[in-house]
């Protein structure tokens, strides 16, 4: 746990570039945040191993669920929040605000109160000639969430041909930085 008093809400969904979380943490805390970590569920199941030395590296628990009524928050306050990779349940979910899931939750709150949000869709090309995704994609950049999808961010694959290592995280933590400057 670094002792800055930027806060980077992590968040990531189910799929592969998601096993690279502990470096994109490792990195966003060389680049001064103090990171806390949110999965889906699916991702929380595909990183189940490793939820322990995620929270040491952190200094956080790992959330995957919402607490319970009354329970006291465990995290700092974000400053901004970084949605990566997020698949396209999570960019449909969140942009019609179906939040059963807590990482879709808070970023639908995260909207309502303001904190900078970024996010990178994680999807390939079948997927996005779903007519949802577009529509979602849009509605989320209206809400004011910075969306690095296309050119500049991140190009879908055709089914099968992902290249998971070569996610670009880094447009992730450059576009958190310069949110939280302005």
């Amino acid at each position: 746990m670094t002792t800055t008093s930027r806060v980077l809400y992590l968040f990531g969904s189910a799929a592969p570039p998601v096993f690279d979380v502990a470096m994109v943490i490792q990195d966003a805390q060389d680049r001064g945040w103090d990171v806390c970590l949110g999965l889906t569920p699916t991702a929380a199941h595909w990183l189940s191993s490793q939820l322990s030395e995620l929270e040491r590296l952190t200094g956080h628990p790992v959330r995957s669920e919402y607490k319970m009524p009354g329970e006291p928050d465990v995290w700092p306050k974000a400053d901004v929040i970084a949605v990566a990779p997020a698949t396209f349940n999570t960019i449909n979910a969140w942009a019609l605000g179906i939040t059963r899931e807590f990482v879709i939750g808070v970023v639908a709150e995260g909207i309502g109160k303001n904190i900078p949000t970024v996010t990178m869709p994680c999807v390939n090309a079948v997927y996005v000639q779903h007519r949802q995704f577009e529509r979602s994609i849009a509605e989320l950049r209206e809400m004011g969430v910075r969306v690095l999808y296309g050119e500049g961010g991140f190009v879908p694959n055709q089914p099968g041909q992902g290249k998971p290592k070569e996610y670009p995280w880094h447009l992730v933590l450059d576009a958190a930085r310069q949110m939280a400057s302005s």
